[in-house]
């Protein structure tokens, strides 16, 4: 499965500065990646994980010798797709400004990345208020009534006989609609499980998780003034720039001046995956090294079936052992000398960081 998050906030936050820089960091698109095609305001970035570059070294110590090729031949990280949106302005959500033509674009993604501005600038224009907590509250008032629009345009009456699976999406659209008015999340609204899953498809922006970016200075970075909010991250958007530009060896040398151990953009993208439950597991070969997105809790066929259907549908066990065990012995072969590669069913529930092989039989 692969993570979509799009990205909003007021214009001159800083949010277009940190999008170039995510485009700088985009990863070359091949076949395996499952976005195909790139718009100008779509950009697709790797996740960043160190145990695939150790995995690498265990498939080297197993069949580097092989015929003397490198292996392995790929390495291939689970991927992020970030959608940008024009700035939004109060009022977008009946056309003012440019963000109302792009509100749709962000109806498909898994999370919303909220940037905020935290920073003083008197040579930029601040749009909005003067503070970040009235930003928020400009965006989520517009973001509120872009899915007020959804739901007037919905069947609000019962009359009579209704279809299957009607009647729960009616009483749905009909509490959100009252909570929403009231300046609700759709998110934050309490729906039997059938009334969920009855207005799923509207893609409400209010009803998908939110992370809230403030792009602050350079001297704010390890600031806690915003950890009120859930799930923020403090960034400074022209720092990312200028490590979006550097090598790898030169980013770290770069963010250890500034005292941090990963950039602002890796913390955004970990917190993407933990605010929606995804974790990774791991396949290792001559032929790649490569990380695979799933849910937490996902059994074992689950997992098979984000390789190919057919794992999934003739699934039979898999051969597991955790990726820091599996470096630590060095050699995959080794391990299963020693007795280390666990064999497991149907109901094993995967791990982050499992190396997995699974068995399968179509």
């Amino acid at each position: 499965m692969s993570l979509a998050i799009g990205i909003v906030g007021l214009p001159n936050v800083g949010k277009s500065t940190l999008f170039n820089a995510l485009l700088k960091r985009q990863v070359a698109l091949a076949a395996n990646y499952p976005f195909a095609t790139i718009e100008p305001n779509v950009g697709v970035v790797e996740v960043p994980d160190e145990r695939l570059e150790k995995l690498k070294e265990v498939v080297k110590n197993d069949y580097g010798k092989e015929g003397g090729r490198e292996v392995p031949e790929k390495t291939i990280y689970a991927a992020v797709k970030f959608v940008d949106i024009a700035g939004l302005v109060e009022g977008a959500h009946k056309g003012e400004g440019l963000g109302n033509q792009f509100l749709s674009h962000i109806r498909e993604v898994d999370a919303i990345v909220e940037v905020v501005r935290a920073f003083e600038d008197e040579n930029v224009v601040r749009s909005g208020s003067k503070d970040p907590k009235s930003d928020i509250e400009v965006i989520k008032t517009e973001l509120i009534l872009a899915d007020l629009q959804t739901l007037s345009k919905q069947r609000t009456e019962i009359k009579g006989k209704v279809e299957k699976g009607e009647e729960a999406k009616i009483l749905g659209v009909l509490k959100l609609k009252e909570a929403l008015d009231k300046g609700a999340l759709a998110k934050d609204v309490l729906l039997t499980e059938e009334e969920k899953e009855q207005v799923k498809s509207l893609n409400l922006l209010t009803a998908k998780p939110f992370i809230y970016v403030f792009n602050v200075s350079e001297n704010d970075l390890t600031t806690d003034k915003f950890s009120d909010y859930e799930n923020s991250v403090a960034v400074s958007a022209k720092i990312e720039s200028e490590l979006s530009v550097l090598s790898s060896d030169d980013q770290k040398l770069f963010m250890k001046e500034y005292g941090l151990e990963e950039s602002g953009l890796d913390k955004v993208i970990k917190k993407g995956f933990e605010i929606l439950s995804l974790q990774t597991f791991l396949t290792a070969g001559p032929k790649e090294v490569r990380a695979w997105t799933i849910k937490k809790g996902s059994k074992a066929p689950q997992a098979a079936g984000v390789i190919h259907t057919d794992f999934e549908r003739g699934f039979i066990a898999v051969d597991v052992i955790a990726c820091e065990d599996l470096v630590s012995i060095g050699s995959y072969h080794k391990a299963k000398e020693l007795g280390k590669i666990r064999l497991e069913g149907k109901e094993y529930e995967m791990k982050d960081g499992d190396v997995v092989e699974f068995r399968f039989s179509v």
